[in-house]
């Protein structure tokens, strides 16, 4: 009898950027989930200054607050192997060890270096399949500027902002950029962002002008390019977005809901990952009819910025003020979202019926399909 020869995904996690921790939380979920009858794990984590190793077992997982990390474990590199895919272990005294074939990669990265286009251009001259958007996608979603630009030609709403821009047009983290006009506009309180960062690192709610300058600081030591965005009253609303099986139209998630609890001013890092701060209501409580908009503006937003296998759409779910009607305004689009036990992206696809070793098993498979 042969024995059936299993699916060797390499799961790449850490990364250089700001979410490393939250990176390797989602990778240590996303792992536990593979059935070892199916799959043979090649566990690749990337340090915080970008060396590739075989990961070494350390728990990936957040234990008494404290956030976990890729540190050591034998160097690999991607190098196209024959078959033009593969993955080269360096072994001690070996300028490049045996050849480790993999058939798929699963980059659970986040942030810079990872889900902004890096890996997956990477990825894309090694002649590997990967899961999640290709390198435009990838790039254009991580960047708020460009997203906002993207998502608004598509017709889809977007809340008041602006980069920072000095007077020649060039991007600039001088808070004197923004002018007291746009002040004016964009009114109080604002968030300062950085535009290629998640997690809520290096974001600041700014409701004195005399905080803005910190706050600008605080961006930029994330990332050289701040967004300003005016608050956008209303309910946190998220949908979770699937590549269509059999290249049908992508399918939609039952959106889930986030409510802060008393005393949490806004949906902040620690709030995310290290505080009992917030309750989830998944499926949120909608109307069947905003459940049908949140759907239908998620499946528009993942088709403008040409996202493939996955993407989660975070919206504000507001009245406008002019006609009572409800008012959706998409506030960012995420090409890999977080993947760890309480993220809500798996939780909403399973209160949608996928549970999620089988979501896993789908996004290996779609990704296979796309070779």
């Amino acid at each position: 009898m042969t024995e059936t020869r299993r699916t060797r995904v390499a799961v790449v996690f850490g990364g250089r950027s700001a979410e490393h921790a939250i990176s390797c939380v989602s990778a240590g979920s996303v792992m536990a989930a593979m059935d070892p009858d199916r799959y043979e794990v090649v566990p690749v984590g990337i340090t915080r200054e970008g060396g590739w190793v075989l990961h070494d077992g350390a728990p990936l997982a957040i234990e008494g607050g404290r956030l976990p990390e890729v540190t050591g474990g034998t160097a690999v590199s991607l190098v196209g192997d024959p078959a033009g895919r593969g993955l080269s272990v360096l072994e001690p005294g070996e300028a490049f060890g045996r050849l480790t074939d993999v058939d798929v990669v699963f980059p659970v990265l986040h942030g810079a270096y990872g889900e902004d286009g890096t890996i997956q251009g990477l990825l894309e001259m090694s002649g590997l399949p990967y899961v999640g958007s290709g390198v435009f996608a990838s790039a254009a979603s991580m960047d708020k500027e460009f997203t906002k630009k993207l998502l608004t030609a598509a017709g889809i709403a977007q809340g008041d902002h602006v980069v920072l821009r000095d007077a020649h047009g060039a991007l600039t983290t001088d808070p004197s950029a923004l002018s007291a006009a746009q002040r004016e506009r964009l009114g109080l309180p604002v968030f300062v962002k950085p535009s290629r960062a998640g997690s809520s690192i290096g974001i600041t709610k700014v409701a004195d002008w005399a905080d803005f300058d910190a706050a600008v600081a605080t961006a930029a030591a994330v990332d050289t390019k701040v967004v300003v965005e005016a608050a956008v009253p209303g309910r946190e609303v998220e949908c979770g977005v699937l590549a269509g099986v059999g290249g049908g139209l992508p399918e939609t998630s039952l959106p889930a809901e986030i409510k802060l609890k008393a005393g949490v001013d806004w949906y902040d890092f620690d709030a995310k990952y290290l505080d009992d701060a917030v309750d989830f209501d998944v499926p949120a409580d909608l109307t069947p009819e905003q459940t049908a908009a949140v759907q239908e503006v998620s499946r528009r937003a993942y088709l403008a910025l040409d996202c493939r296998g996955l993407a989660r759409v975070d919206f504000f779910l507001g009245t406008d003020p002019a006609t009572g009607a409800d008012l959706l305004v998409v506030n960012e689009v995420n090409t890999m979202p977080g993947f760890t036990p309480i993220s809500m992206f798996p939780r909403m696809w399973a209160a949608s019926g996928v549970p999620y070793p089988e979501l896993v098993d789908r996004l290996l498979a779609g990704a296979l399909a796309q070779g």
